[in-house]
């Protein structure tokens, strides 16, 4: 069988270099899980949902809530991207949802994470990301579906930095961006 290899596994030497100082951190968290959830808010199913996630699922746009290691970033008045560690299992979840309406999907091929970090990290990002992201606009908790350097991410800003979920054809694009957006900020 053959060994797994992440999206962005060629980048790891790079982005530990481009690491070095203290201004950036730039890294590749593969595998992590990734499940798409749908569901009514008000429903009851979404209530048993944020039981079994340990945290309710957040109602107000651009927001996630965590529980652990389990982060629930919203995308959509029904739509929810739950992120976990490497093995973390969708099942309950599905359990939770039983056979109500709603769906709950695991798409974690879909994606790779990579982590922007640093004081420097809001400053790289905003070379290619039209949205505003300020502490106090864009702060520990917020989340954003958007375009960095053409390339559709999800964007979550978390108290060790941001983390960018970008699809897995994307990612090898994305990171030759990063390290290049973070050369001025790396000495």
């Amino acid at each position: 069988m053959a060994e797994r290899r992440s999206p962005a596994a060629a980048f790891a030497d790079r982005f530990a270099a481009a690491s070095k100082s203290e201004a950036l951190t730039l890294a590749e968290i593969p595998f992590l899980r990734q499940v798409n959830v749908r569901v009514d808010p008000a429903s009851p199913a979404a209530a048993d949902l944020g039981a079994a996630l340990g945290v309710a699922l957040p109602v107000s746009p651009g927001t996630a809530a965590r529980s652990g290691e389990v982060t629930v970033a919203w995308l959509g008045p029904d739509e929810w991207l739950v992120i976990g560690p490497e093995g973390y299992a969708a099942e309950p979840l599905r359990e939770a949802l039983g056979d109500r309406h709603g769906s709950v999907v695991d798409v974690s091929a879909q994606r790779t994470t990579l982590l922007v970090g640093g004081p420097r990290a809001r400053d790289v990002l905003a070379h290619g990301c039209a949205i505003d992201l300020h502490p106090s606009v864009f702060g520990p908790g917020s989340c954003a579906q958007a375009m960095l350097a053409r390339a559709q991410v999800v964007l979550l800003s978390q108290q060790e930095g941001f983390l960018v979920l970008v699809r897995s054809s994307f990612a090898a694009y994305l990171a030759e961006w990063l390290l290049d957006a973070a050369t001025e900020y790396v000495t």
